[in-house]
């Protein structure tokens, strides 16, 4: 039986096309060297070394928990997400290590990461890894204690 969270989960990656971006996808854009463990980069945040981290999950993801530091740029398996990432990676330097991530279904399903790897390698970045998280961003980083910014209440329009 699923929980609610996984429930949602699965629901946001069958509405957003999940399936469809791995059709699209016959191979992985990444190369094995370009993925970086959940491990290692908690280690990393938590010595004071993090990389830029970059969050390509639905807003209410983040807003639930996101990853220390982690920059929010939107979803980008839509035009206009990637457009958001373009905005924000132009705020960043071409030579720094960036670190995507999305975290709301398995990395296999996600229709978030594959768009964004491409565009960032794209306009020039030349160090851009993808954090390994095989289940979700729950079980794969808030449950083991992994460095986390708490819940963030929602943004009112017109406030």
């Amino acid at each position: 039986m699923m929980n609610r969270r996984q429930l949602v989960n699965r629901t946001l990656c069958g509405l957003s096309g999940g399936s469809l971006s791995l059709s699209l996808f016959a191979e992985e854009p990444w190369k094995q060297a370009e993925f970086v463990a959940t491990a290692a980069l908690a280690e990393r945040i938590n010595a004071g070394k993090a990389p830029e981290i970059i969050c390509v999950a639905f807003p209410f993801l983040y807003r639930q928990r996101h990853i220390r530091g982690a920059k929010f740029a939107g979803p980008t398996n839509k035009p206009e997400g990637v457009q958001d990432l373009e905005r924000l990676a132009a705020t960043l330097s071409k030579d720094s290590e960036v670190v995507i991530y999305c975290g709301c279904c398995p990395l296999k399903d996600c229709p978030n990461i594959r768009p964004a790897f491409a565009t960032l390698k794209r306009i020039g970045f030349k160090t851009v890894r993808v954090l390994n998280i095989p289940n979700n961003l729950h079980n794969d980083w808030t449950t083991k204690g992994y460095p986390s910014e708490p819940p963030q209440a929602p943004r009112i329009l017109g406030a």
